[in-house]
Parts: C-alpha cells; structure tokens; sequence
C-alpha cells in the first residue's frame, strides 16, 4: 500500500493546469495498492509507441476534421492492437488500472477512453472524454460543427438514435438529451470519475485499506464535508482491524 510520498506525489500532479495534467500519469498511481514499484514510465512509453503508430496511419488526412481523423486511430486501436471493453467482469477494479489495461487489451469503458484519449493528443487529434450518464464516451468534432461519440467499449461511432438510448437507460428520461452530459470532461474529472468509482468498488467489497486509498486521493481531488467524515470512519476502521503475525 503507499504511503504519504505517493499522496504528495499525486497532489503534485494534480496542482498542474488542465491543459499540463498528466492525466496518464495520475491514472497509472492509482494502481499504486495492486501493483506496488509500478513502473509508470514504462507504460507512459508503451502509450508514446501507440502514438507514433497512429500518427504514421494518419499522413495521410492531415487536413480532416477529427471525427475523420479519429477513424484511423479507432481501427489501430480496437483492430489492430485488439482493445475491447471487459464485458465479463465489469467491477473488477482491474479494470480501472491503466497498466492492466495496456497490458491485457481490455477495461471499462473509462480507462479505455484514457487510452483512446492519450494516443489522440499523441497523434494530434484533438478529442475529449464525456461524462456522459452511465457510460463514459469520448467526442470528437465533425467538418460540419457537430459533434460525434465514440464508445470507448468497442470503439463504434455512435448515431443520434443510440445515444439517446443509452442516455435513456441510464437516466430513465425518454426526453432529448441534457447538453451539459455531452460536454468535455476536464481531466480533474476522468480522475474522480475513476476514483468514485473505484470507491464503488471497494466498499462493496468492505476493503478498508484501499478504500483510504481512494478516499484521500477524492480529498484532495474535490474534498467535502462527506468524504472528510467517510475517511475518519475508515482511519479508525483500519486502525482498529487485527493484526496477523505470519511466523
């Protein structure tokens, strides 16, 4: 488990502006509990191949909007290198580390969009993650102004109709969609987003330690009287658990 330098080092992130956060960066230690001495370049690198490999596909469209430009990079991703989302086991906190990701193909759709997300700018096509309802998405715009929606899960551009049915299931609103749920997430965002998630997680599981894990990190990210109290309980939770001696 980390300790208080690992805490420093992600508010030290997290202090950059929106557009000098290293989103992988904080992403990739926040599986610092599964994976203790992760080593975070070596996955930042594997990212920057992924890149290179997009921005050859891409010579030869410099000149399209990105939701055209974004077409290469979908089929290099979910073709060739054969990204899909974990439809098997969805809550697997697995799913929620980058590097288990990159390294097995497979996750929920918001660490796949971290990924999709990073080879983009890599590439320099400019795309941004959703914070839809339900399903987090990835927007790229069109020669037109509009906006197209990827789903991270299997890289499919999605139509009109699909997208209000997913809003639908998620929202129970059988209305036109919200254009606030359509907007580009801020990276401070995708994190908490995968933190509450992960919070999720682990207090169904009742895992105390990993909860504090994410607890201070949502403190820091965006803190509030709640999560003050919630991490509280589960200090002292952690405080008081036995202790077992192996000998």
């Amino acid at each position: 488990m980390s300790g208080p330098a690992d805490l420093l080092l992600f508010g030290h992130l997290l202090g950059r502006t929106n557009d000098n956060l290293e989103i992988e960066h904080l992403v990739l230690l926040l599986a610092e509990p599964e994976h203790p001495g992760l080593d975070v370049q070596a996955y930042l690198n594997k990212l920057n191949v992924m890149g290179e490999l997009a921005r050859i596909k891409l010579k030869t469209c410099r000149d399209q909007a990105p939701a055209d430009r974004i077409v290469p990079i979908l089929r290099l991703l979910y073709g060739e290198l054969g990204f899909r989302g974990n439809v098997t086991d969805f809550y697997d906190p697995q799913n929620s580390f980058l590097n288990h990701v990159i390294d097995r193909r497979t996750g929920n759709p918001l660490s796949l969009a971290v990924v999709l997300l990073a080879v983009c700018r890599r590439a320099s096509v400019p795309a941004h993650g959703v914070s839809f309802p339900g399903r987090f998405l990835v927007r790229a715009a069109k020669a037109s102004g509009e906006i197209a929606t990827i789903d991270p899960i299997d890289g499919r551009m999605l139509t009109p109709s699909v997208l209000h049915s997913l809003y639908e299931s998620a929202t129970g609103d059988p209305g036109e969609i919200d254009e606030q749920f359509l907007a580009p997430a801020s990276h401070r965002q995708i994190v908490l987003r995968m933190l509450t998630n992960l919070r999720a997680i682990y207090e169904l599981r009742g895992d105390q330690e990993r909860l504090r894990f994410v607890l201070e990190r949502i403190a820091l990210l965006s803190p509030s009287e709640e999560v003050r109290r919630r991490l509280d309980s589960v200090v002292s939770a952690v405080a008081l658990a036995p202790r077992i001696s192996i000998n």
